[in-house]
């Protein structure tokens, strides 16, 4: 009996859950605090910041892995820099994939988290005031659990999004098998061979993957709108 999925199916697929991992962990350290002011601040600069961090929404991923490939190449700003620090240059590496991954799905997790901090209001931030809590503490021990069902959805979205990327993957880690070459771009070489036995497989279970995610997001909504 034949196995739908070969050795480098599997490989890819390992890769993928590895990567958007990886990423998704990155993304709510990062994107935590981005999402915090965004959600505070009365700055000037938040429109800006907010229209940085959406522009993955709009552009199309080959413009962003274009550019990604540029300052991380050997003459770019990141290029230069990681070169000196010893580390090499980050194209074509699984270590530039996650820097790809992290721009490309940053509003994905960052929209979230800004909206449910934004759902809290003033009310519970000025009562922890009023006990004494600093900054820290009433970030820390009101605001997070306040934001658990933002976090959730930031956490989906953001892991989600990763599994699914293609041209910004493709353009930064290039196709190299182990290293790389991730369940999208395992899917486009099946199709590219012919293969559409094995293009179906992975095909079918990216979309059994995402009505899974998209079916958890819904029921999410659905029980913390019955709880209001």
């Amino acid at each position: 009996m034949l196995l739908p999925f070969d050795s480098a199916d599997i490989q890819a697929v390992t890769l993928t859950l590895e990567l958007a991992s990886l990423t998704t962990a990155l993304l709510l350290v990062i994107g935590t605090p981005i999402a915090w002011w965004l959600a505070r601040t009365r700055s000037r600069m938040k429109g800006i910041v907010g229209a940085v961090v959406a522009l993955p929404l709009v552009l199309p991923p080959t413009v962003i892995g274009f550019y990604l490939l540029v300052l991380m190449g050997p003459n770019g700003v990141v290029g230069k820099f990681t070169q000196t620090l010893g580390i090499g240059l980050l194209p074509f590496t699984f270590a530039g994939l996650v820097c790809g991954s992290v721009i490309y799905s940053m509003p994905f997790v960052v929209q979230p988290l800004q909206n449910a901090f934004d759902a809290i209001g003033s009310r519970p931030l000025e009562a922890a005031a009023t006990l004494r809590a600093g900054p820290w503490d009433t970030f820390f021990t009101v605001a997070l659990p306040l934001a658990r069902p933002g976090i959730v959805t930031a956490t989906i979205l953001g892991f989600a999004h990763t599994v699914g990327e293609f041209g910004v993957v493709l353009m930064i880690g290039g196709n190299i098998p182990g290293r790389t070459r991730v369940v999208s771009v395992q899917i486009y070489d099946h199709v590219e061979a012919l293969e559409y036995a094995q293009a179906h497989w992975l095909a079918g279970g990216m979309v059994v993957f995402s009505f899974i995610i998209l079916l958890l997001l819904y029921s999410r909504r659905r029980t913390a709108s019955a709880h209001v």
